[in-house]
């Protein structure tokens, strides 16, 4: 079977396709199917079901090409794993909705199916867990969120919190003032701030108290009310700390805790409290868990490719 899709717009076909027709390629090994662009039109050949499938999901995908973001692996991987489960998903319509705009105007959607769910279920619950391998946007989209939910005057601050593990939680005698002590282990939520944010938006933010950067051992004793709040790297926290920090939060605040349970830096015999929180907080109101796989990685192919190949090594189905 062989089924023609006029593209008369060349922006529209470039886009489809991706850069060296590497989309057409990613359809190709997922359906078997034959894709190609042939003079103003894209031509998809190969089993009927899969033929109409492929059909289907370009055809679908087409009238966001108008929209700034790059069609990536990511989002055409979840948009064919809609088709899959519904062939009359609105897959075009699954990644509109964007959370906030980088300080350079660029939108930020939820680039997954499972990144689409992590974002709703932050939005609808005061705990949040983010638990999953590197590279699937747990951190950056709670980061987003917590700039939205700011500037929207819904919180009143953000608190970025997490485990000094290396420097055992005990910093003082690290050389520097206090931020210089910490500056590096939180270089990857830094690093979310300042695009999210203007740098000098962010360094006056610092300075008014509006975020608020400290490690998990100082959230003990403080009530944290009206506040965006996020425990990155959570793997890395004995029980003790992890109620330590959950029995903090106050009216008014929204919290996400991150981590990734395959990569535990406890000193041997210390269990992550991480790898218990689903069967002790499940089906609790107001809490959610979202897991993430190898599929929702958004970095390189390549990561996405090693995180698979791990799932397998260590003897867990990918999921």
């Amino acid at each position: 079977m062989e089924i023609r899709i006029p593209l008369p717009d060349r922006h529209q076909a470039q886009w489809l396709a991706g850069p060296n027709e590497r989309n057409l390629r990613e359809v190709e090994a997922e359906l078997g199917v034959d894709a190609s662009l042939r003079g103003e039109g894209l031509v998809v050949s190969g089993e009927e079901r899969e033929v109409t499938l492929a059909v289907r999901l370009f055809t679908q995908l087409l009238p966001l090409a108008d929209d700034e973001d790059v069609l990536d692996g990511p989002r055409l991987r979840s948009a064919l794993e809609a088709l899959r489960t519904d062939a009359d998903a609105p897959v075009g319509a699954l990644f509109n909705e964007v959370i906030v705009r980088t300080s350079k105007g660029k939108p930020i959607r939820a680039r997954t199916l499972q990144q689409q769910a992590y974002v709703a279920a932050i939005l609808a619950n005061t705990l949040t867990f983010g638990i999953g391998p590197a590279g699937t946007g747990k951190t950056y989209l709670a980061a987003a969120l917590a700039v939205r939910y700011l500037k929207e005057k819904l919180v009143s601050r953000i608190i970025l919190t997490r485990p000094a593990v290396e420097a055992g939680e005990s910093l003082g005698f690290l050389p520097g003032s206090f931020q210089e002590k910490v500056d590096p282990y939180f270089r990857p939520l830094y690093d979310a701030m300042y695009e999210l944010l203007e740098g000098d938006k962010f360094a006056k933010h610092l300075e008014r108290g509006m975020i608020e950067v400290a490690p998990l051992a100082y959230m003990r004793g403080r009530t944290l009310s009206d506040a965006f709040i996020i425990l990155d790297e959570a793997q890395n926290t004995t029980p003790e700390q992890m109620k330590m920090f959950l029995t903090r939060i106050g009216f008014g605040s929204h919290v996400v805790v991150t981590g990734d349970v395959s990569q535990v830096d406890l000193p041997r015999g210390k269990r992550s409290a991480l790898q218990d929180m689903e069967s002790l907080l499940g089906g609790t109101t107001d809490v959610a868990f979202v897991r993430f796989g190898h599929r929702d990685v958004v970095r390189h192919d390549l990561v996405r490719r090693i995180v698979q190949a791990y799932e397998v090594w260590e003897g867990r189905t990918p999921e």
